[in-house]
């Protein structure tokens, strides 16, 4: 145990890293291994029996803990909800012939479907894509990558996606502060795909109205659910933290009552019946989420309590490494080798954080954060471990260097841009 405690702590966390990476890329699931990973790290610092068990109960207890299951497990209910129940497939139907421009017709199919997050999501929006690549000349690498990229576009900053939910919580940072900051990258990232599109803008009649004139109402009806999240629950949020000011789980409790409110909606409009309920609420995927949450948030625990934080913050001081190259390097990493958003906030915050505290630079939090974020996603988009990449190039029949092909610079200008974007925000939270 002694030649244990003598390790620079810094080579046991990298350490446990690579264990919980390993773990991940051998098929165990994302709850077990951090959980491997949370032992790992309490045997390599030493702690002991009684406050492995206390870090544990505190972590679990975490009101704001199960709370973040809860919305999990909520949204995944919801799609699968939507998906199961065929509004999903009409509300992509009502949307066909609403615009005449291929372009927009191409990209905002993977996008609808990108506002509810599901597993695998790209392959539902993916013949749709086909259909309407058939009016055009894109070869499939094109079609497979528009399928992929805007698919993804909102995982920046949709509230919805657990990526951001996690990052929120563990850094106890304002939901709605963080979504509004991130709302410019994935305004870049859907330009940046929306502009590989621009040859569509040759072929067919540029004079023509985008609009058609197609009724758009059977559409909105069928988007009501996604509407009942996003709009009642942000403004419900709100009026709880008025209303309840000492209340500091207002914010969840809004979203948690606006998500039942749509999966409420949508079981009494299409008539599913208690069986099928129930079949979407014991669905295993769920609980498993909600089992990944938690053993996340016990990782981020023992990482906090066993010093072992404090002690790399030591060690990066002396090798005089840039936390900002940290911040960029390893979500970058992470998400290239595990391909989940979930597993790059995980891992890179709850180290990160207190290194930004330890360089005196805590009330520029928000920056750091994002660069995470985004590096961490642009490594997530990267990653050949993707099920989402994996699926759409098998339904469009490509390799995947075909694909690569046309993202991997509007990954590095995304980055390059998270970069000048976090110099501006420390800018101006200096000069405010």
């Amino acid at each position: 145990m002694t030649m244990l405690l003598d390790i620079p702590a810094i080579i046991k966390v990298v350490f446990v890293f690579i264990l919980v990476l390993f773990l991940i890329r051998k098929k165990i699931s994302l709850g077990n291994a951090f959980l491997v990973g949370a032992l790992s790290l309490s045997v390599l610092f030493g702690l002991k029996p009684g406050p492995i068990i206390d870090s544990v109960y505190k972590s679990v207890s975490y009101p704001k803990t199960y709370l973040l299951a809860i919305i999990v497990s909520l949204i995944l209910i919801l799609s699968s909800s939507m998906e199961k129940s065929g509004q999903m497939q009409r509300l992509l139907e009502n949307f066909k012939g609403l615009l005449s421009k291929p372009r927009l017709n191409l990209v905002l199919f993977p996008a609808l479907i990108g506002l509810l997050p599901m597993p695998g999501g790209a392959v539902f929006s993916a013949p749709m894509v086909k259909e309407l690549g058939l009016q055009t000349d894109l070869r499939p690498d094109k079609l497979s990558f528009t399928n992929y990229w805007f698919r993804h576009i909102w995982e920046f900053c949709w509230p919805l996606y657990p990526g951001i939910l996690l990052a929120a919580v563990i850094t106890d940072l304002n939901l709605f502060i963080l979504v509004t900051i991130m709302v410019p990258v994935t305004i870049l990232s859907a330009s940046l795909g929306f502009w590989t599109l621009k040859d569509l803008n040759r072929s067919g009649n540029n004079n023509s109205p985008i609009i058609t004139g197609k009724a758009a109402w059977p559409f909105v009806l069928e988007l009501i659910p996604i509407l009942i999240v996003v709009i009642p629950g942000f403004l419900l949020g709100i009026v709880l933290s008025i209303l309840f000011p000492t209340l500091f789980i207002s914010k969840e409790l809004g979203l948690i009552l606006s998500l039942c409110a749509a999966i409420g909606w949508v079981w009494h409009k299409n008539n599913m019946t208690w069986r099928q309920r129930w079949q979407l609420i014991s669905n295993r995927q769920i609980w498993s989420m909600m089992y990944v949450v938690v053993s996340i948030l016990i990782f981020k625990g023992i990482l906090e309590d066993s010093n072992a934080v404090s002690l790399i913050s030591n060690d990066l001081i002396k090798l005089k490494i840039p936390i900002l190259l940290v911040s960029v390097l390893l979500p970058l990493f992470v998400g290239l080798i595990t391909g989940l958003t979930i597993a790059v906030m995980g891992i890179s915050l709850p180290i990160l954080i207190p290194l930004v505290h330890s360089i005196g630079d805590g009330s520029m939090m928000l920056p750091y954060v994002m660069v995470v974020m985004v590096c961490g996603f642009a490594g997530v988009l990267l990653s050949p471990l993707h099920l989402c990449l994996i699926l759409s190039n098998e339904y469009f029949n490509v390799g995947m260097g075909s694909v690569y092909r046309h993202m991997w610079m509007l990954c590095i200008i995304i980055i390059g841009s998270c970069l000048a974007y976090f110099i501006g925000m420390h800018w101006l939270l200096n000069v405010i």
